[in-house]
């Protein structure tokens, strides 16, 4: 028989494992594992409707147009309203979107305008669930174990990753692409009925504000006078769209031409989410003095799958090459989150958050919309090297501004006082990050 003892160490989770986080990371594992099927899924049921990449790349900015459009909005109510609830509220809309985006597929043939407006829609929910996700973990841990912990929410979110791309791939080539999105519709449904349980009585009420553009006003306060931040962000806002046009646009364009099909792209995007979980492990015990610098260096590797797909290279290669470039991106992912926890207010994390999303994708749809036009003025191996350009001149520059290169990880009662600093000029006695992707939103 099991004494109480034995199974109260054979329960025990770490210190800065409490229940929302394990609730956090539990939900963000299912949604994972369901999204990057989705996301596959989509470009792959406008091909097979006829559409050729112009109508890929406009689904796919239609879906992240809605996402600028809101995401300082859906930030503000983070900061305002229980963060749990925004979740739940958004995690509804995803799952009904999906699901009728999966009907539409299942029974004939989906017109352009129908899976447009049913991906605007899932990225209106996205808008309104990332700031309040975002807010929800970093408020979800604290002390010295943070980077560990974002490590392993970002290890555990990334590693379903794997298994989401590599089946969805999978299932579009042997069932087709809406049965794939109703797994994702159902995925949504059970992580909103998880983050339904999350706790917020830890977080001190909100002090009555001036109002919506008031919160807004003081957010872009916050996020502006960061030089690190706002750089780097600035930074991400090319890096992103262009990686975004190269994954949603060009891959699987270069998979059906070259590489197989749908399974194959499914298999190499999996081996990026592979490097992630590898990324993140090696995180989990390294805390480098100057994270922002080492992150940053590690985003150079963003450059490497567009420049192979412009070859393009074997398919054994280019899912190295998504290896290795996963590894090191993860760095600069869990150095982020570190980063924002250190340094932003907990009563802005939401409003932070959102400026940081607004930044990182504001140029996404349209990446995404003139990726198929590219293609036709330039080429596609030309539009390809392009991307891979734009990601190292933007890395390099990123590098140039001081902040960057010498913000530092600082103690746990260093960073408590958080809350009550101002916001950072030059760091050079300061000490010290997963969406979805962070800045870094590919991370």
């Amino acid at each position: 028989m099991t004494s109480p003892a034995a199974a109260s160490r054979r329960i025990r989770r770490p210190a800065w494992a409490g229940r929302n986080y394990s609730l956090l990371t539990a939900s963000a594992v299912v949604t994972s594992l369901g999204s990057n099927g989705a996301l596959i899924a989509a470009a792959f049921a406008v091909l097979e409707s006829g559409g050729d990449s112009g109508d890929v790349g406009l689904v796919a900015a239609a879906r992240t147009l809605p996402l600028v459009l809101f995401l300082l909005i859906g930030g503000a109510l983070a900061d305002r309203l229980p963060r749990h609830r925004v979740m739940v509220a958004a995690n509804a809309l995803n799952c009904v979107s999906q699901a009728a985006f999966a009907v539409l597929v299942l029974t004939g043939h989906p017109q352009l305008w129908q899976m447009m407006l049913l991906s605007a829609l899932c990225g209106t929910g996205q808008a309104f669930f990332s700031p309040a996700s975002e807010g929800m973990l970093l408020s979800s841990v604290d002390g010295e174990e943070a980077g560990r912990a974002f490590a392993l929410y970002r290890m555990a979110m990334n590693g379903s990753g794997i298994g989401g791309a590599a089946l969805g791939g999978a299932l579009i080539a042997a069932v087709g692409p809406g049965w794939v999105l109703a797994v994702d519709a159902a995925a949504f449904a059970v992580a909103g009925s998880l983050r339904a349980f999350l706790d917020v009585s830890h977080i001190p009420p909100r002090e009555p504000g001036g109002g919506m553009l008031a919160d807004l006003r003081e957010g872009w306060q916050e996020f502006i006078g960061r030089p690190w931040l706002w750089s780097i962000v600035l930074q991400f806002a090319v890096v992103n769209a262009v990686i975004g046009a190269a994954e949603a646009v060009y891959g699987p364009l270069v998979a059906r031409d070259s590489l197989g099909g749908p399974g194959p792209w499914g298999l190499a995007l999996a081996a990026f989410g592979a490097g992630t979980v590898g990324g993140a492990l090696i995180m989990i015990r390294w805390k480098p003095r100057r994270l922002l610098l080492t992150g940053t260096l590690c985003v150079f590797s963003l450059a490497l799958p567009s420049a192979a797909l412009a070859v393009p290279v074997p398919f054994g290669a280019l899912v190295g090459v998504m290896f290795f470039s996963g590894v090191l991106v993860e760095t600069f992912g869990v150095s982020w989150m570190t980063a924002l926890h250190q340094e932003i207010p907990e009563e802005k994390f939401s409003r932070v958050s959102a400026y940081d999303w607004l930044g990182s994708l504001a140029m996404l749809p349209l990446a995404t919309a003139l990726a198929g036009p590219a293609e036709n003025a330039f080429g596609r191996t030309a539009s390809l090297w392009g991307c891979a350009g734009l990601v190292v001149l933007l890395t390099a520059a990123v590098l140039c501004v001081p902040d960057v290169r010498n913000l530092r990880r600082r103690p746990a009662a260093a960073t408590a006082d958080r809350t009550v600093a101002a916001p950072a000029g030059p760091v050079d006695a300061l000490g010290s990050a997963d969406a979805e992707g962070p800045a870094g939103r590919l991370g």
